[in-house]
């Protein structure tokens, strides 16, 4: 996906109503789990792995690795130097 026209997140636009359910790439550019919710002020809580949303392992990860944009549909997603298999593993979240 070529991310070049794609609008950035301001810092007001970082909520978790805005947030929450955005795909997030990788450093391949693969798609590599969703948010599936935020964590405090300065993380994020990312589904990666599993199928169909089953046996996916949460893990968080700090908003500041991660670069927030909107394609030209309005849909949110976000870019990460981190690739699916660094995050399936880091230690599982725990709510």
């Amino acid at each position: 996906m070529d991310h070049a026209n794609h609008m950035r997140l301001t810092q007001a636009e970082l909520t978790p109503s805005i947030l929450e359910g955005a795909t997030i790439y990788g450093a391949d550019d693969h798609k590599i789990g969703k948010i599936d919710h935020v964590h405090g002020l300065d993380s994020v809580i990312i589904d990666v792995g599993g199928f169909l949303g089953l046996g996916a392992k949460p893990v968080a990860v700090p908003l500041s690795d991660l670069q927030f944009m909107r394609d030209e549909h309005g849909s949110v997603h976000a870019l990460t130097g981190w690739t699916k298999d660094q995050l399936k593993e880091m230690p599982e979240h725990h709510h």
